[in-house]
């Protein structure tokens, strides 16, 4: 016997209950370049026979929730869910938004069951959904991937519990850190698999923020183009003057497009609204940007990833005030001198000024290294 959540249960269960929370996991990985700004969730079923019933995950916001489709997919394939179990990634929707309770659908269909990896941050929810699908009779347990569904929406927990987006910094660099020659040029300092595998990167997140520098030394689009996604994630353009040139490369209409500026300038603000854009008004005491202001605001507009790739200025100034989450750096194997660094920051006078990483992977794309390295004690919200 086994104890699993306070209650004492067969070892059998338990390797059962793990199997199927990883298949639960695997659906909820189908929503990565998709359900934002919801959380990414996927379910599973399984009948009172022991036997698979239906699956899903959720979909675009606005659309059904993980555990719609799992009862839409039972229902398509003719089997019953009365007395099932429910495996799913994160705690059931109790309230009404964009689409209706979940736990409330669980329950009509007659689950008897329900194992959640992890209670919903969403002040929304917040336990509600486990507590009415108890009150329903319906048993409830959670904990189960609880790690790994959190590390999938590390972006909806950041926004529900700091207000602000899950911050992460790509870099491509040389061996010796560079990311341009001294002469500004750039392309190509990595290889097509890593800028491949970039696109798989933007694809996920709610929105790209870069600076007015790269939009003008570069007019990239910045868009999801390597990969295949339905959902274009927004564009943030930090452009303290307001210096955006109305014929950019940025404007593209399938997607939103921020601009943050500290300039009062109405005739242009009017005239990049025109082109489809946002312009927000947010001046700091420097003059520029306030990038914490900004980021505050990011979150109230539903952002829960922010895929950061800008020059070393803007580099520099997010992690000088402590705004990066996560570094994303891709290692081409070349040598170049001098050149352009990763972020203007510094200099610092003692090591223990120094940024304390913890590396989460190390893999080679390509013949590139990427490297995923997370600021110390940042995930603990």
């Amino acid at each position: 016997m086994a104890l699993l959540w306070g209650v004492t249960i067969g070892s059998m269960q338990v390797t059962d209950d793990l199997s199927w929370m990883r298949q639960a996991l695997n659906e909820a990985r189908s929503a990565l370049f998709l359900a934002s700004p919801n959380p990414r969730v996927g379910c599973v079923i399984v009948g009172a026979d022991g036997l698979l019933a239906g699956g899903g995950y959720t979909q675009r916001a606005g659309g059904p929730h993980a555990e719609v489709m799992a009862l839409r997919d039972a229902a398509q394939r003719g089997r019953s869910v009365a007395g099932a179990t429910a495996y799913v990634t994160l705690e059931p929707c109790s309230h009404q938004g964009r689409t209706g309770p979940c736990c409330e659908a669980l329950t009509r269909a007659g689950v008897a069951r329900v194992v959640a990896s992890i209670t919903d941050p969403n002040p929304l929810v917040a336990g509600q959904g486990c507590a009415r699908l108890r009150a329903t009779g319906v048993r409830v347990d959670v904990g189960l991937g609880a790690l790994e569904s959190r590390e999938l929406n590390l972006g909806f927990f950041s926004r529900m519990v700091r207000k602000t987006p899950w911050v992460r910094m790509k870099i491509a660099a040389s061996l010796d850190g560079a990311t341009a020659l001294a002469n500004g040029n750039s392309q190509w300092m990595t290889s097509p698999a890593a800028r491949k595998d970039g696109h798989a990167w933007r694809a996920r997140a709610c929105a790209v923020l870069t600076g007015i520098g790269t939009v003008l030394a570069d007019n990239p689009r910045l868009n999801v183009r390597e990969v295949a996604t339905d959902r274009q994630p927004g564009l943030v353009v930090v452009d303290s003057a307001m210096s955006m040139p109305l014929d950019a490369s940025i404007f593209i209409a399938e997607r939103p497009l921020f601009i943050y500026t500290s300039a009062k300038n109405e005739a242009k603000k009017r005239a990049l609204e025109a082109r489809g854009a946002t312009v927000v008004v947010l001046p700091g005491p420097n003059g520029k940007v306030d990038l914490g202001a900004m980021l505050r605001d990011l979150g109230q507009r539903e952002m829960n990833e922010l895929h950061v790739e800008a020059g070393f200025t803007l580099n520099g100034s997010l992690v000088r005030e402590g705004f990066v989450d996560e570094l994303l750096v891709y290692l081409a194997p070349k040598l170049v001198g001098q050149g352009q660094g990763m972020l203007q920051w510094g200099p610092l006078t003692e090591l223990s000024q120094a940024l304390a990483l913890n590396i989460t992977s190390l893999n080679m794309v390509g013949p590139d290294v990427r490297l995923v390295a997370r600021v110390v004690g940042r995930d603990c919200f």
